[in-house]
């Protein structure tokens, strides 16, 4: 399936997710005590002590005699309607795989995501190299939202790749062997996967999710982003999604000559000339 791709849509909805994601990420404190309450006094007062501190807006009050606020809520609302909207809107760039099916719109989605994030963390990059070289007055945050951004965007693009079959992949082997015996290959590799998945999940569910994310585990330095709080949940969501992936392109490469999949890694010529003329040398 290829669809035309290049509309403004495609840049603004993956904006507005990245932009409410990551209001809704800092605030979730606020959701933790309104949703996950706890009946220990200290852990309560602790969270809202962290809470006060991070808030964005202090002065707005809650909803629902909660702590979110109205623009918390709007954000985390938001969230789920501008992923719907963005898988429902994306379109396969020319340059990318182009057999792909309703199903495959969230993994092209996020990594549409995972585009726009480059290009902000790139932003705050050049941010603190221009204020640091030139008013020589650096930030205490850009290297720590750099670290952030970059964690993310690690592991939303392995969903990415997974998707377009661009990861690494060995075909001495695969390619000596008749299609039978690739079609086993095949779900050996998958099998694989999913095992790994698993044992992953399995055997980090209470670490990541208890001690980590209901705790909301802090960075430690003086911006204090919540990495460990953020970034090893989503490994263990990663991974399970990228193990569905797998499942997903082994059902659509059943009937498919591998040759066809092997095609995408080449650098056609067509390709080769656009590289060229956005780097001026055509």
């Amino acid at each position: 399936m290829r669809e035309e791709s290049g509309s403004l849509i495609e840049w603004l909805i993956p904006l507005a997710f990245v932009i409410c994601s990551g209001w809704a990420t800092w605030h979730t404190p606020a959701y933790i005590l309104d949703f996950i309450p706890s009946e220990n006094a200290s852990k309560v007062e602790q969270m809202t002590a962290l809470h006060e501190r991070k808030d964005v807006t202090p002065n707005m009050e809650g909803l629902f005699g909660g702590i979110a606020d109205p623009i918390d809520w709007a954000a985390l609302i938001l969230v789920p309607i501008l992923f719907i909207i963005g898988c429902r809107t994306v379109r396969c760039a020319k340059m990318e795989f182009a057999d792909w099916r309703p199903i495959d719109r969230v993994a092209l989605f996020i990594g549409r995501v995972t585009m726009m994030l480059i290009i902000l963390m790139t932003g705050v990059m050049l941010y603190e190299v221009f204020l640091r070289y030139v008013f020589e007055s650096p930030t205490l945050w850009a290297n720590e939202l750099t670290l952030w951004l970059a964690g993310y965007i690690f592991l939303l693009s392995g969903l990415y790749a997974m998707q377009q079959r661009c990861h690494i992949r060995i075909f001495l082997l695969y390619d000596a062997v008749p299609r039978s015996i690739q079609h086993l290959f095949d779900i050996i590799s998958v099998t694989f996967i999913w095992l790994f998945a698993a044992g992953m999940i399995f055997g980090s569910y209470k670490q990541v999710f208890v001690t980590k994310f209901y705790k909301w585990e802090m960075f430690g330095t003086a911006f204090d982003p919540p990495i460990p709080a953020t970034i090893q949940p989503m490994i263990l969501v990663m991974v399970a999604l990228i193990a569905l992936q797998a499942f997903i392109n082994l059902i659509a490469d059943w009937n498919r000559d591998p040759s066809e999949l092997t095609k995408a890694e080449v650098l056609d010529q067509e390709e080769l000339e656009a590289i060229k003329r956005s780097v001026g040398k055509v």
